[in-house]
Formats: structure tokens, C-alpha cells, sequence
């Protein structure tokens, strides 16, 4: 065949793109593990990654590191299951995942900034009783 003819179809010719082989794992119980137990690991369990589960949950999700760089490639749509393949239903979730998780740190970015100012407030300073411990 030369570089001017039309691969039959069905056969793979020169710059045939195949479509990528989805998972059966879902993308939004991947992103839930990830943000919410990805420091057990427990999303690499559910994408059949035990072995990297393992590790991940003996450090605590590679103590806070590993657990954020896990969320960010599921929430870019790049996390594969074991045999490679991608999550099929990125597409139409990434936006809802995007925005919880979000409104997920700005919820605590505001209470850790809260509870921090509490911290200069002087002992002396008039509460209620019941927050005095009295």
C-alpha cells in the first residue's frame, strides 16, 4: 500500500487513531474514594491497583502528597484502572466534580482560618458560660 491509499476499513493503517478502551470502573465513585478516603488508598483498591494501595495506605495516602497528586489526575480525567484503560463517564462529571471539590477546600480553608482566629482571642474576653466550661 502506498503512503496515497485508503486503508480498507476495519484494518489499522497509517495514522489511524483506535478508540481508547474504557473502564468499567466509574469516575465518579474513583473521584469520591480519591477525595474522600484517598489517603487509605482505598481508590487504588477500587481501581485494581493493590499492590500501589498497599503502599498508599501504609503512608497514610504518602502523607497528604500522594493523596493530593491522586485526587488532581482523577480530577483531570487521566486516572486509568490496572490494565490502563480510562474512566468512561469523565466527560459528563468532571464539571460537578470540579465544583464540590472545590467548594470542598474552600470550606476548609474558611473553618481552619476560623478556628486559627480563635486562638488570639484573650482568656478573659466574655463567652457564654458553657464555652468556659463553668
Amino acid at each position: 500500500m502506498t503512503t496515497n491509499e485508503i486503508p480498507p476499513e476495519g484494518s489499522p493503517g497509517l495514522g489511524a487513531v483506535r478508540p481508547a478502551a474504557m473502564s468499567d470502573r466509574s469516575f465518579i465513585a474513583t473521584w469520591m474514594f480519591a477525595w474522600l478516603l484517598g489517603f487509605l488508598g482505598v481508590d487504588r483498591f477500587y481501581l485494581g491497583k493493590i499492590g500501589t494501595g498497599v503502599v498508599k495506605l501504609l503512608t497514610l495516602g504518602g502523607l497528604g502528597i500522594w493523596w493530593l497528586i491522586d485526587l488532581i489526575l482523577t480530577l483531570a480525567g487521566v486516572q486509568r484502572d490496572r490494565e490502563g484503560r480510562l474512566l468512561p463517564d469523565y466527560e459528563q462529571h468532571k464539571m460537578i466534580a470540579w465544583i464540590i471539590t472545590a467548594a470542598g477546600f474552600g470550606l476548609w480553608l474558611l473553618t481552619a482560618a476560623i478556628s486559627r482566629a480563635f486562638v488570639y482571642v484573650p482568656a478573659d474576653w466574655p463567652m457564654m458560660p458553657w464555652w468556659q466550661g463553668r
